[in-house]
């Protein structure tokens, strides 16, 4: 059988054509198989980090953190001076929980900070007495000086006081913050201190 020039010619064009086809087809098939392969954006996460270090947090969050843990700071030295003065057992219970809720949670906000590269005090130097419920120096002794039935009054004012201002603070970060963690130790802040707050209302007679 002979082939003209013009018949080899076609020859060739055809079988190119089919080539480009059948490369064009597996690119489509690659694609196809992993659509989101090339615009896909690269996220990297270490397990071995807090949660809330590799989430997004704001201004707010950051705030939150570093107010609380001398408040809560605060609240355990207030619960440390119960039991050489009252014998009151209700409220030598109150402070024993109240202590054993917020020392992990200030082991817990001060990591979160320290993964996120914030320092972990105030800028402001004057050691959280400022916000809403922090006692003054005086305050503290005042509390300090007191014994039995006067120290069991003016503890559950001041603690009382003191929770109403937790409240506040985790308020403002619920209404600002977007961490998940804590917008979630604000939650449970919230629910704890309020429920202390009305127990200690019904210890004052109130």
């Amino acid at each position: 059988m002979s082939f003209t020039h013009n018949s080899i010619r076609a020859a060739l064009l055809i079988a190119s054509g089919t080539a480009t086809i059948l490369i064009a087809g597996c690119g489509t098939d690659s694609d196809a198989a992993h659509p989101d392969h090339a615009s896909a954006p690269t996220s990297v996460t270490s397990t071995s980090m807090p949660a809330s270090s590799v989430a997004q947090h704001n201004s707010a969050d950051v705030r939150f953190n570093q107010m609380m843990i001398p408040h809560h700071a605060q609240a355990v030295a207030m619960a440390d001076l119960v039991a050489p003065r009252t014998q009151n057992v209700q409220i030598r219970q109150l402070a024993a929980s109240i202590k054993k809720a917020q020392q992990p949670e200030i082991d817990q906000m001060t990591a979160r900070l320290r993964a996120w590269g914030q320092p972990t005090e105030l800028a402001d130097g004057h050691g959280g007495h400022q916000m809403n419920g922090m006692m003054s120096d005086d305050e503290m002794s005042k509390l300090r000086s007191a014994r039995d039935a006067e120290f069991d009054r003016l503890w559950l004012r001041m603690m009382i006081a003191h929770h109403d201002g937790a409240v506040a603070m985790a308020d403002a970060v619920l209404a600002d913050g977007v961490d998940p963690a804590t917008r979630e130790l604000a939650s449970a802040v919230k629910i704890a201190q309020q429920a202390e707050i009305g127990q200690m209302n019904t210890l004052l007679g109130q």
